[in-house]
């Protein structure tokens, strides 16, 4: 359903703002927000913050993203009342910005803004910070080697004009986001939990098989293959060489890069169904099956490659087996080491290693789960990005007076 406007638009000049409804004002944003200045002296908390993108404001103990180290002196953190504005100063033009829900004390890394008069709402500017069309806006401000991370002063920052509309529809604004935000990520939550419904099923399934009465306990290396296919990379030519997530969650590619900045490492080719594994953080689960996306892309010899014998082992089932508890034993064990997490794979040992080896058919059990789950997890993926830039268009639009939301709230 198409969303009402406003009756009458002006210019605001500002190429991300664009039109704004008639009776709103524009004004910088030292007109309605002040940061504060009040340090953790004393300390007055041991409740430390922390800001984690796209999520807002938590608690630093339970981020699950990267963030600030937390400083031995807690009594330099900046003060943080509830209902502030706290945002990464390096990367809130990539959404590290939220209201803080409890008092407590944070990094002086974050800028802590509040509300200068009752005539602004400090979740309304907030959802101008999650705007994307604001965040690109800020990439202009920033001085930094990094496009995501760029430093932006805070006295560049209170120069920058932002839309003001009356205080009352600043709340229904707010109050509108809130709500179909929330019903945007519960969609996208609920299509996370069918994955892992998938995932919990595989695991279940592996379990199932290897009780066949069929099931055989055979050395890893009697029924794979360790595949090498060197790549003799030419200088001129570009590559694309992988690495693999941890926790079993697959293979992301690294930028392309010039055989001659391949470095003196040896390179071998990927194919679709290679089963590869870290050569130094097996242990956390860092095993994948390559897709067809994956073919052509290299790996270093650090990135041992394997494929099950024909007839013999499934290399979709032998992915599954490492996803479970047994083989994530099997993998701790011949990861050894003492240099923090990089544990290096001896993958010789390893080979030497008995592992149930269920009959054919029931392999291939798994195998179609394995391949039914991933064209799932893409069709995820697919529909949550939608929804997710759905959201981002959303906020935009109601932030800059595009869409009146004035009637769904009232």
């Amino acid at each position: 359903m198409k969303k009402p406007q406003y009756s009458t638009y002006k210019s605001s000049s500002i190429e991300w703002m664009g039109k704004i409804p008639e009776h709103w004002d524009m004004v910088p944003l030292r007109g309605v927000l002040e940061e504060r200045r009040e340090y953790n002296t004393g300390p007055k908390t041991e409740n430390i913050l922390s800001v984690v993108k796209d999520v807002g404001v938590i608690n630093y103990d339970d981020r699950k993203a990267s963030g600030n180290k937390k400083s031995d002196n807690i009594e330099q953190y900046k003060i943080i009342h509830k209902g502030d504005i706290v945002l990464n100063r390096m990367n809130v033009i990539i959404g590290s910005v939220g209201i803080a829900k409890e008092f407590g004390a944070a990094s002086i890394e974050y800028y802590v803004l509040y509300s200068k008069e009752n005539s602004s709402y400090t979740q309304f500017y907030a959802q101008i910070f999650s705007s994307r069309a604001f965040q690109t806006n800020l990439g202009r401000l920033g001085s930094g080697i990094l496009g995501h991370r760029l430093r932006i002063p805070f006295q560049v920052l209170k120069k920058e004009r932002l839309p003001k509309p009356p205080i009352h529809e600043q709340y229904q604004i707010s109050a509108f986001l809130d709500r179909e935000t929330a019903r945007i990520d519960t969609l996208i939550e609920k299509k996370q939990l069918q994955i892992e419904l998938l995932q919990q099923k595989r695991d279940a399934l592996v379990h199932e098989i290897i009780q066949d009465a069929g099931t055989r306990n055979l050395r890893l290396g009697t029924v794979t293959d360790q595949v090498f296919r060197p790549v003799d990379h030419g200088d001129e030519k570009t590559y694309v060489p992988i690495g693999l997530y941890n926790r079993g969650r697959g293979i992301f590619h690294k930028e392309p890069t010039l055989g001659a900045e391949l470095g003196d490492s040896d390179f071998f080719w990927i194919k679709s169904d290679d089963l590869v594994l870290s050569g130094q953080f097996a242990w956390e689960g860092a095993v994948a099956l390559a897709g067809e996306e994956d073919a052509g892309c290299v790996a270093t010899h650090r990135y041992p490659v394997f494929r099950g014998k024909p007839n013999v082992l499934d290399t979709a089932y032998l992915w599954a087996f490492f996803t479970t508890t047994m083989g994530d034993f099997l993998l701790n064990e011949h990861s050894r080491g003492a240099a923090g997490r990089n544990r290096p794979l001896n993958a010789g040992t390893l080979l030497k290693e008995k592992i149930p080896v269920p009959p054919m058919d029931e392999q291939l059990r798994v195998s179609r789960h394995v391949y039914f789950e991933r064209q799932f997890e893409k069709l995820v993926a697919d529909s949550s990005k939608l929804l997710a830039e759905y959201r981002t268009a959303l906020i935009s639009a109601a932030v800059t007076g595009k869409i009146d939301v004035r009637q769904e709230v009232a």
